[in-house]
């Protein structure tokens, strides 16, 4: 493949719901724009772009693949994008390398959950959108339907510029509605239509519907409008510019229709991505910051060749074989082959061997890339995902993308030995290729905890472990860290004596014991006058303390937000210790929490829930279940965000449940709030279930 300018390239990311066929699409374009010999089936493992051992054995996208084709002289870069909710943040990484994105919409089913989603994140960075519905050739598919369907959730902007001729099995074509021209395709054929007149019994709606077109793209420019009402048309000439600045500038969503399994529709598809799609040079100006405040301010910087050189990292992949591949934009200047370049985010320099192009699982060599264009390269030291590269004259950074937290977090353990000394170098790796995969141990539960965006997402992880890293490992729902803490005060005297012939221990101590504040730990307050106890001892008493209180009273949890006073004690002058005075002051704060009235805190997360309205008064049901309390309500686009504080224990499913009671239309994001006290009735089974894992016998009432 030859390089090609920021003029000649159009980058795409396809995106959807999962199931509408977004793979076939781009295997059919790719086919038809001659990259592959034969038409990739997603049944039998043969597309281009799902080529993870993952993603044929569950026929469905994980993570987005790049690959490309050359279509009149023009070179066009497809991101097929995952469509299932829990891998829907890859379709909004892959937006930020692109300049436009195809909407691929079910030619039954139309708009869907993840369609929202995904349309959201692209009008969140203006990103410019054409939509394709696909899989017109199937039982039941309506484009009439589908297109009341996109209306209805996306507004009167979304516009065919093509009818489809026939339905279901009698699909045949497509009309274009600019050309106002027919072209008939042969079922599964090589794409390629053959052009002809519109059928007599579309030519009235094909009229109505370029009438409709016309307006639209008229709309706002007094120019178009005066021809417009002229001529009660807009010419050619003049309307294929005038659609590409409105496509441009998100002033219209224009809706085309095509079959990928099929390939009809594909030649025209691609010339339309041609004619009309952003170019790469066309991308808006992208916000850098500079590299440290003493460098000036941040600057807004336009694709062109012209520049010093600067990319972006958008996806990070590990190969069994090639090690790990970074894939970039290209956003100012031309990188060659062997270039050393300045990795501004991390301060380290890289050289980028083996410069290519992707295309699936495959690395094109090229000489050099131009900007606007996206390239890969393997075995970078440090570089990952988020990224910015450049010439080190020119130190900026981009922004990274936003993304949310994770929603679901598992307790992961080994299965044996061998499996637990891989388990970090292969989650790690993992870690690089999805940035909402987390892993970490808690310090308190002393758990290792892998947290995702769903259930299936984290076994999507687990079986790459297995395939890729031979690690082998359990999943379990992770242990509440919860905490104990005091009501009470107390007095008390903490006295260890122990004489066994030669030097003896003695220790004793005089505490007072009191609540803090929440959040507030721990405070010791040396109270001792007249050298009671030593000085010397005195940490000692307080050491003993901070480690009883870490082995918990109650049920084996942290004790937290209590003050010590110690204002009293005696001590021997040859058995006195450090030892004897740190056991002296064990034992006082076991006494102390006998009288201090000891109870269990639980944490309570920050929870906000978004959800299609009719689904608001469920969901207010299902949170009070959970002994939720509600702190506020707010709608924006038929949407209702539900704010409140949850706790932790309750919500350990709650992605799952979401997904059951919205149909997969609702989510939500919580963070840490704070830790209150636990209601006595769980109190009590969680000191029971605690007493009955050290076998001790305990009765608790119902």
């Amino acid at each position: 493949m030859k390089v090609y300018e920021g003029k000649d390239i159009r980058n795409l990311v396809v995106i959807g719901h999962s199931h509408s066929g977004k793979t076939s699409l781009v295997s059919a374009m790719l086919f038809t724009g001659g990259a592959t010999p034969k038409l990739g089936r997603v049944d039998d493992g043969s597309t281009v772009t799902d080529h993870d051992e993952e993603e044929i054995s569950r026929q469905m996208t994980i993570s987005t693949a790049i690959a490309s084709l050359e279509w009149h002289n023009t070179k066009i870069n497809l991101f097929d994008s995952p469509g299932f909710t829990m891998f829907a943040h890859e379709a909004k990484i892959a937006m930020s390398a692109a300049e436009a994105a195809l909407v691929v919409v079910d030619g039954v089913s139309g708009v869907e959950v993840v369609t929202e989603k995904v349309w959201q994140y692209a009008d969140e960075i203006n990103l410019p959108r054409v939509i394709c519905v696909s899989r017109m050739d199937r039982e039941r598919a309506n484009w009439e339907t589908a297109l009341e369907s996109l209306i209805s959730a996306f507004g009167r902007l979304v516009v065919p510029v093509q009818i489809p001729i026939g339905s279901e099995k009698n699909l045949k074509g497509v009309v274009d509605l600019v050309t106002m021209k027919a072209y008939i395709y042969e079922m599964g054929g090589n794409g390629k239509g053959k052009e002809g007149p519109i059928p007599a019994e579309l030519e009235a709606a094909a009229k109505e519907a370029h009438e409709k077109l016309v307006e639209i793209v008229a709309e706002g420019k007094d120019e178009l409008m005066e021809e417009f009402f002229d001529k009660g048309t807009i010419s050619e000439e003049h309307l294929i510019p005038a659609l590409h600045e409105a496509i441009k500038e998100d002033r219209i969503f224009p809706v085309l229709f095509a079959s990928g399994l099929g390939n009809i529709g594909t030649d025209h598809l691609l010339d339309f991505v041609v004619d009309y799609f952003p170019t790469a040079a066309e991308h808006a100006a992208v916000h850098a910051e500079p590299v440290s405040a003493g460098n000036g301010h941040g600057t807004d910087l336009k694709v062109s060749d012209a520049a010093p050189t600067s990319l972006y990292v958008f996806k990070t992949a590990n190969d069994p074989f090639a090690g790990r591949i970074t894939f970039f934009k290209v956003f100012s200047g031309v990188v060659k082959n062997d270039a050393t370049l300045q990795n501004f985010t991390r301060g380290t320099s890289e050289k980028l061997a083996h410069l290519s192009i992707p295309q699936g699982k495959n690395l094109i060599p090229v000489p050099e890339l131009h900007a606007g264009d996206i390239g890969a390269v393997a075995k970078l030291r440090d570089t990952l995902t988020g990224d910015t590269m450049g010439d080190k004259t020119n130190p900026i950074r981009f922004a990274g993308v936003t993304l949310p937290e994770p929603a679901i977090t598992f307790a992961i353990e080994p299965k044996s030995r061998n499996d637990e000394d891989k388990l970090s170098n292969g989650l790690h790796k993992l870690m690089e290729e999805d940035p909402m995969v987390r892993f970490f141990r808690d310090e308190q539960t002393k758990e290792f905890l892998i947290a995702g965006t769903g259930q299936q997402h984290i076994e999507v992880m687990v079986s790459k472990l297995k395939r890729r890293y031979h690690t082998e490992v359990v999943l379990k729902a992770p242990k509440v860290p919860y905490r104990e803490t005091i009501r009470g005060k107390a007095d008390v005297q903490g006295r260890h004596k122990k004489q066994s012939g030669g030097h003896g221990q003695y220790g004793d101590c005089k505490i007072r014991m009191e609540p803090l504040e929440r959040g507030k730990t721990f405070e010791f307050v040396n109270d001792i006058f007249g050298g009671a106890i030593p000085r010397n001892y005195i940490p000692a008493v307080e050491k003993g303390i901070v480690e009883a209180a870490a082995r918990g009273y109650l049920a084996g949890y942290p004790v937290v937000d209590f003050r010590v006073i110690l204002y009293d004690g005696s001590y021997h002058d040859v058995d006195s210790n450090e030892m004897s005075f740190k056991t002296a002051g064990r034992i006082a704060f076991k006494k102390a929490m006998e009288q201090a009235k000891p109870t269990l805190l639980e944490p309570i997360m920050k929870v906000e829930i978004t959800i299609p309205d009719e689904f608001a008064g469920s969901i207010m049901g299902d949170l009070n279940s959970r002994r939720g309390r509600i702190q506020g309500m707010d709608n924006k686009a038929g949407k209702t965000i539900v704010k409140a504080e949850v706790p932790m224990a309750e919500m350990l499913t709650y992605g799952a449940d979401l997904t059951s009671m919205t149909q997969g239309r609702g989510s939500f994001n919580m963070e840490m709030g704070h830790y209150d006290f636990v209601p006595a009735v769980f109190q009590e089974k969680i000191i029971a279930q605690y007493k009955a894992e050290r076998g001790e016998l305990v009765e608790v009432e119902e």
